[in-house]
């Protein structure tokens, strides 16, 4: 009876010091505006309590599905408790860590499976950058690493770094491994950039930053190396990093060795509000008129223009295939530096608008 009236006090006291907040500032409520409470019985559900700003939520005590009873799991691959508090208003059950057989991914040496449920590889070239979607409101590029054995014709490649435009101003964020020896599933080995800016997301799973605008958010959904990254209206991705583990080296004959075991991402995309004219090399699959030219039923069916889709830089929009319109700001020189533990990207473009191809122009 007693710890139940100490919370009821505690809730009490944050409910008046965000009412004295609101009264002040005016912001948009985010998924993780609430207070947890204690659980009704030993082994329930998690239960929390909403308090932001709008009528439907303010106030609604949410409770966790009895089919995911814990926000975080400790399961590989059993789903966690999802509690938003936004305009949603709803406590879900969601499989928090990237399908890489699901919609939208994008794992291994790459592998894509595109929005049409076609599965394909896009190999790429060591140390570039491609646009893997790109429409008029935003732009997402990716940084192959790889490594070319002796004997074969082309790299071995895999995703390090994910660089995300989005917006009438452009801003960016990026998300990226750090070059690792010995992998360590206790040691955090993601970096991320906001702006051009360094973003330090707490460690801890649940852990959230969101932008000062609160339409950018990353959350981590286990104690290291899984986040969920969303851009409201735009897209959400949930973002892995992975070794190669010594297995796969001796499977595929990679040949790595103990200096570098290429960390690297495994990512499911969502997106929201593509438009029909949507590109890149996973975009592409989201139109509805697409015809996927791979060879479906073959063991490695490969998905080709790595010329269509070459960019100059993480954060760049200068491909023949994008089509991303930078407005504002996209003359004025931009740069970004990610620069931790091994993984260092600098980009220095200017940008001017091409009204010939509907894109932005970047030069180094």
């Amino acid at each position: 009876m007693a710890a139940a009236a100490a919370q009821v006090l505690v809730s009490s006291l944050v409910l008046m010091m965000v009412a004295a907040a609101a009264a002040t500032y005016s912001y948009p409520d985010q998924p993780t505006d609430y207070i947890l409470l204690s659980r009704l019985y030993r082994r329930g559900p998690e239960r929390a309590q909403c308090i932001g700003r709008n009528r439907k939520c303010r106030l609604m005590v949410l409770q966790c599905p009895w089919q995911c009873p814990d926000r975080k799991s400790t399961v590989q691959g059993k789903q966690s408790c999802f509690i938003d508090c936004s305009p949603k208003c709803e406590a879900t059950c969601k499989r928090r860590k990237p399908n890489c057989r699901g919609y939208g991914s994008v794992c291994y040496d790459p592998r894509f499976v595109g929005g049409d449920g076609v599965m394909f590889y896009f190999h790429g070239m060591s140390d570039k950058d491609f646009a893997i979607v790109s429409d008029s409101s935003m732009q997402i590029n990716a940084h192959f690493i790889g490594k070319r054995v002796q004997g074969r014709s082309r790299d071995f490649t895999w995703v390090q770094a994910l660089g995300v435009m989005f917006g009438e101003d452009s801003r960016s964020l990026t998300v990226g491994a750090k070059k690792v020896g010995v992998w360590d599933d206790e040691v955090d080995q993601l970096v991320f950039t906001y702006k051009g800016e360094p973003v330090v997301v707490p460690a801890g799973a649940n852990s959230v930053w969101t932008s000062d605008s609160g339409d950018v958010r990353v959350e981590r959904i286990a104690e290291t190396n899984s986040v969920e990254l969303a851009v409201e209206g735009l897209l959400s991705a949930s973002i892995t990093v992975v070794p190669i583990t010594e297995r796969d080296n001796k499977i595929h004959k990679y040949e790595l060795t103990r200096d570098d075991c290429f960390a690297h991402l495994d990512v499911q995309f969502k997106f929201f509000n593509l438009s029909s004219a949507v590109d890149g090399v996973l975009g592409q699959t989201y139109r509805p008129e697409f015809h996927n030219p791979v060879k479906v039923g073959v063991p490695m069916p490969i998905m080709g223009g790595e010329d269509r889709f070459q960019v100059s830089s993480l954060i760049s929009a200068d491909c023949k295939s994008c089509v991303f319109q930078a407005q504002a700001q996209a003359q004025a020189a931009a740069s970004s530096t990610i620069t931790d533990m091994g993984l260092r990207m600098e980009v220095a473009t200017q940008c001017s608008s091409n009204s010939g191809s509907g894109g932005m122009m970047c030069r180094r």
